[in-house]
Parts: C-alpha cells; sequence; structure tokens
C-alpha cells in the first residue's frame, strides 16, 4: 500500500510539474510557439508524461485554464463579494470601488497577475477553446453579476445591452490600470505602491460613476 501511494504522489507531483512549467511557458511564448519538449524539458519529465497524464498539448492548454487561470480568476472574484459585503449599502459607488480593490490591491502575488493577464491578452487576440471555456464558467457569470449589483442607481427602462457595455466599460479601465502597470508607472512618473493603488482605485470609481451618469443623478435627488 505504501508503495502505492508513493508512486500516486510521484505522479501527482508531475503533473503538477508540468502544468507549473506549461502556464509560465503558454503565457510568456502563447500556445502556438511552445512545443510539448519544451515544456517536458523544462518540468523535468520525459515526452510521454504529457500524453500520460493529459492526453495532447492541447488538453494541457485547457487544464491549465481550468486548474490555474479559473482559481486565480475566482479569488479575485471572492475578494470582490468579500468587500462588496463589508459595506453598509450597495451602490454604483461600492461596487465599482470593491471592483478596482479586488484588481488592484486584491490576492494575486505579482507573478501571478503576470501570468494571468499574459494568458488571458493572448486568448483575447487570438482565441482557442480555452477562451469558450473560461468565458461561459467565469467571465460571463461575474459579468452579470456586476450588471445586477449595477442596477440600483441606474434607470430601470436601461437595455440590457447598455448594461453590458457599462460593464465592459468599468472592467476594461479596471483592466488596464492593473494589468498596464509598466506603461502607467512610466507616463506618471509614480510607482505602484499602496497609496498610488489607492489612488487608481478612486480614479475609476469616480469616472466610472461619471460615465454611468450616477453623479449627476445623485446631485438631482
Amino acid at each position: 500500500m505504501a508503495r502505492n501511494n508513493t508512486r500516486n504522489n510521484k505522479r501527482d507531483l508531475t503533473q503538477e510539474r508540468i502544468l507549473d512549467h506549461a502556464e509560465i511557458l503558454f503565457a510568456r511564448d502563447g500556445y502556438q510557439a511552445v512545443s510539448v519538449r519544451e515544456i517536458t524539458s523544462a518540468a523535468r519529465c520525459n515526452l510521454a508524461a504529457v500524453n500520460y497524464h493529459f492526453g495532447n498539448k492541447e488538453n494541457l492548454y485547457l487544464e491549465v485554464f481550468r486548474s490555474r487561470w479559473a482559481p486565480r480568476a475566482k479569488r479575485i472574484q471572492a475578494s470582490f463579494r468579500k468587500s462588496v459585503a463589508a459595506q453598509d449599502s450597495l451602490s454604483s459607488k461600492s461596487v465599482v470601488r470593491a471592483l478596482a480593490q479586488a484588481f488592484l490591491e486584491g490576492p494575486l502575488s505579482d507573478e501571478e497577475r503576470l501570468r494571468h493577464s499574459q494568458l488571458m491578452i493572448r486568448e483575447m487576440t487570438q482565441p482557442t477553446a480555452a477562451f469558450e471555456q473560461v468565458a461561459d464558467e467565469v467571465i460571463q457569470p461575474f459579468f452579470k453579476e456586476l450588471a445586477d449589483k449595477l442596477r440600483s442607481d441606474l434607470p430601470e427602462d436601461l437595455e440590457e445591452e447598455q448594461e453590458m457595455l457599462n460593464v465592459f466599460s468599468i472592467f476594461g479601465m479596471v483592466l488596464y490600470f492593473n494589468f498596464a502597470r509598466v506603461a502607467v508607472t512610466r507616463l506618471t512618473g509614480r510607482e505602484y505602491d499602496s497609496a498610488f493603488k489607492a489612488r487608481l482605485v478612486e480614479q475609476i470609481t469616480e469616472f466610472s460613476l461619471n460615465g454611468l451618469g450616477v453623479s449627476k443623478m445623485e446631485e438631482l435627488r
């Protein structure tokens, strides 16, 4: 029995090692540019290990998104929900601020954030089956959740398409400030320290409220 457990542990470690190195290479070079041989060389295992654990390169790529990308996205979403729940009342302002905080000040390390963004940027420009997978299981449900939470301050007759475009606009700004840190630092002269992240959270929040027309509605109340 102990011998079988040792063998299974070795298989699990090999599988995790392949996933770790596959994610790094796919994020850095893209799906098409990475060979199975490169992955197994980095993971220090033989070529047959990929077929044994994943079937083929495409399945390995999909597993990177399922077991690496998706859990990170859900950690960000959990951070968002925790922040929203801590608010005294639900409003567009609290929702946008919580979203910006989850991405800019949230749970991912810089290394995780880089890999996370590189993988998705490649999928946005050259989508594969992985995009369909995460769009259906992770992104679309979260966008719907955001639209539902933003609805309280917006006109009741707002079209569903406009609601979704609002979410895209806010999300786009959040993603840019989160993923384009090098460019933002270079052009603003500010380091991404805690003070600047807080400043960006407020910028995103106020800009989004103006775009939604919430600020004007509050003035008329």
